[in-house]
């Protein structure tokens, strides 16, 4: 029976994803387009932890942030001016975009259009097939799969919920988090038959970006601003 731990409070007011790399975490905010490299450690007074370093970004909107080939890469659901003023890099109306990023100046490396459109949540780098990013394709309600050498579509699942959000792929199947449902379904990778779920109890905050943390998953919540972990 999973349990649920709130760890701390992002540094950033609206926090819609998370990624651990070695012993800290990288999250971003949906408002500024900012990543924030954490420590793990105990909170402070202030509920929050040390901050390492941040890097601005091009991303807009941003909703989804993953790590793989030495770079973060970023989802960008659409334009940020529901949040803050245009800038010329925004992602277009309706159009969300993957922008893979430089980690330590924030420098756009590259970016690409979301398959077949529409916006986009969570992505992850594939850690067990090489150059392998799962895209949450949100217009079709599916999870795409993408070779990141020439952005080719490689496989589509269909997705059981409305809204999905984060993504932790493991070794036989894959998590997707559905946050208005306030469930996380493990999927086949080949046809996307439920293999498992976790459901979040109301009692806890509202489940958004997700990641893994050992054993164990972390989420953010975009709303409250807390980092939850799920020990499974």
């Amino acid at each position: 029976m999973p349990t649920f731990e709130k760890l701390f409070r992002a540094p950033y007011a609206v926090p819609n994803d998370l990624q651990v790399v070695d012993e800290a975490l990288w999250i971003v905010d949906q408002i500024t387009d900012r990543v924030a490299l954490i420590e793990m450690g105990p909170p402070s007074d202030y509920g929050v932890t040390k901050l390492i370093r941040e890097i601005p970004s091009e991303s807009s909107n941003t909703s989804g942030l993953t790590y793989g080939e030495g770079s973060l890469w970023m989802a960008a659901n659409g334009p940020g001016t529901l949040w803050r003023p245009s800038r010329p890099t925004d992602a277009q109306a309706g159009m969300g975009e993957i922008f893979k990023v430089d980690l330590r100046t924030g420098r756009t490396l590259g970016r690409y259009p979301v398959p077949g459109g529409g916006g986009v949540h969570g992505i992850e780098i594939d850690p067990f097939e090489a150059g392998m990013l799962w895209i949450t394709t949100l217009q079709e309600q599916t999870l795409t799969k993408v070779r990141t050498a020439d952005w080719s579509i490689q496989h589509v699942i269909p997705l059981p919920y409305h809204r999905a959000h984060g993504v932790v792929r493991e070794a036989d199947g894959i998590w997707v988090v559905h946050t208005s449902d306030r469930v996380i379904v493990k999927l086949d990778v080949q046809d996307g038959r439920e293999l498992a779920r976790i459901t979040v109890p109301d009692s806890e905050p509202q489940p958004h970006g997700l990641c893994r943390y050992g054993r164990d998953m972390l989420y953010c919540d975009a709303t409250s601003g807390w980092v939850t972990r799920i020990s499974l």
